[in-house]
């Protein structure tokens, strides 16, 4: 096996990107695009944003999801879109009867000609009107590191 797949967690490294996304179908949150602060990805090469969702849906109806990511040289300003989007994509179906989904979306990004701080951006959108809820969250995965040990401390 190649040496650095013994120890690959060792360069990776996890961040925070947001929590606590309610939102409601037609209400507050709804088909809103999702701005988090940007991180810091000086010294990796690529980075899997993980959006994970609990939504309450009635029989047949969605959650649809569109996400990108936006680069900055200093974070401090407007970045501008990098990479591949994802086209808005349903990821959770009401079973019959109505009921309760939940789970994860992973999108990768390879940062070769990224600028140094990096944001994800996502819409949620419910399909119905008034009824279903969802809630979501969001962490980076960064890899690709060219410094071991990444996570000798907490961050």
């Amino acid at each position: 096996m190649h040496a650095s797949m013994n120890d690959a967690v060792a360069r990776i490294a996890a961040r925070y990107a947001t929590e606590g996304v309610d939102i409601v179908a037609g209400g507050a949150g709804d088909n809103t695009e999702v701005d988090r602060a940007y991180v810091d990805r000086r010294g990796f090469a690529s980075l899997k944003a993980v959006i994970a969702y609990t939504a309450t849906l009635q029989a047949g109806e969605t959650l649809k999801i569109a996400a990108n990511l936006q680069d900055d040289a200093d974070g401090a300003g407007v970045g501008t879109d990098f990479g591949d989007a994802l086209a808005s994509a349903t990821v959770a179906t009401g079973p019959g009867g109505g009921g309760t989904r939940t789970g994860v979306i992973e999108l990768d990004f390879d940062l070769s000609g990224a600028n140094r701080y990096t944001r994800l951006q996502f819409t949620p959108n419910l399909s119905a009107s008034g009824t279903d809820v969802a809630e979501l969250s969001a962490v980076y995965i960064l890899a690709g590191a060219t410094d071991d040990p990444v996570t000798a401390s907490v961050v």
